[in-house]
């Protein structure tokens, strides 16, 4: 593994906005979300090894991301979650007491994935919509360290002092938050920990940390940077192929292009970045070595895959790493079964552990 980074933290996905399926798009009842499924999901990804689980949150689809964080976290005993919020959906007070309550029913696992969506029946211009997040995530950091709050903005009029209720480690756990307009990487400069972006050429990665590094320097920061991808890992690179193929094998353009349009961010520069790649990839749908865009034919976020052997996944894992990833949140169809390759064939060869 790279030199500058040998122990990534290496997450699994939850896949709570019923995002499981055998063959993509084709809906199968029992992958759908329930408390039971991704339930199983998540142990299988503590027993296997993985340092955390992203937890994402939807409206229309799936089960709610902060209640099933609460059951989960009494079910599970080393795994941090990483739990979704969309930033103006709760009052900020109560959220800080969940979000804390959930930090101590936990064990102080829990971390925090910031969304900057739009609210369900509500459409918000981005500019506006991320200056809302930067100031529910300004006020949040701050009750959840335990301050009072005097802020006078112009989506948070709020003057309180901080709930009793507080963290395992009495503080703000870390938010990991991800955008690619100009509003979103600004409203990360100024307030995440974790920068995330979704899959892209090690070129491109490359060049969105070093983007965001020159503007999180200017405000006086460091981040830590992670890819949210998918993965197919099987012993030889045809059997990865083959099993890519197979997953899209039932889906057509029309039905793929209606699953894209159910997400509450299916319009946005991150979702754009994603089809010009699945535009620009070679005839079986790679746009680099190794990294396939064929998932986002029926996904709206992250819409490509790690693709190969176990030798090539982790040579990818690494130009990734290399070109300044710290984090690596990583899912696969069916969910449990692709969990179990992974950490099989790639996660017991690698140095990982959490990542702050």
């Amino acid at each position: 593994m790279s030199d500058k980074q040998k122990k990534p933290e290496i997450s699994w996905f939850g896949a709570l906005c019923d995002d499981d399926y055998e063959f993509l798009g084709v809906a199968a009842p029992e992958l759908r979300s329930s408390w039971e499924h991704c339930r199983d999901i998540v142990l299988c990804a503590e027993e296997n090894g993985f340092d955390n689980i992203l937890l994402p949150s939807g409206y229309e689809l799936g089960i709610d991301a902060t209640s099933f964080a609460s059951a989960v976290s009494v079910a599970t005993n080393r795994i941090r979650l990483l739990l979704a919020v969309r930033m103006g959906e709760m009052w900020l007070p109560q959220l800080a007491r969940q979000m804390a309550t959930i930090d101590q029913m936990s064990g102080g696992r829990l971390t925090i994935n910031i969304i900057s969506s739009d609210l369900p029946g509500q459409e918000l211009e981005s500019e506006p919509r991320y200056k809302r997040t930067q100031e529910y995530m300004k006020v949040l950091r701050d009750l959840l360290n335990g301050n009072p709050v005097d802020y006078h903005g112009e989506f948070v009029d709020l003057e309180i002092e901080a709930p009793r209720v507080r963290t395992v480690s009495g503080h703000c756990p870390p938010f990991y938050f991800g955008g690619f307009s100009e509003a979103a990487k600004e409203t990360a400069a100024m307030e995440s920990d974790v920068f995330l972006t979704w899959p892209d050429t090690v070129k491109g990665v490359e060049s969105t940390v070093s983007d965001m590094k020159e503007r999180a320097s200017g405000r006086g920061r460091e981040l830590k940077y992670g890819l949210r991808a998918h993965v197919i890992v099987r012993e030889s690179e045809k059997e990865a192929r083959d099993a890519a193929n197979r997953l899209v094998s039932q889906i057509d353009d029309q039905q793929g292009a209606e699953i894209r349009n159910r997400s509450l961010d299916a319009v946005s520069v991150g979702v754009s970045r994603q089809t010009e790649l699945r535009e620009n990839s070679d005839d079986d749908g790679f746009i680099e070595e190794n990294l396939w865009t064929g998932v986002g034919r029926a996904r709206s976020g992250a819409g490509a895959a790690i693709v190969g052997d176990p030798d090539q996944v982790i040579k990818k894992i690494d130009a990734y790493m290399e070109a300044g990833i710290d984090a690596f949140i990583l899912s696969g169809y069916p969910h449990i079964s692709e969990c179990k390759l992974f950490a099989a064939n790639v996660l017991k060869q690698i140095e990982h552990g959490p990542l702050i």
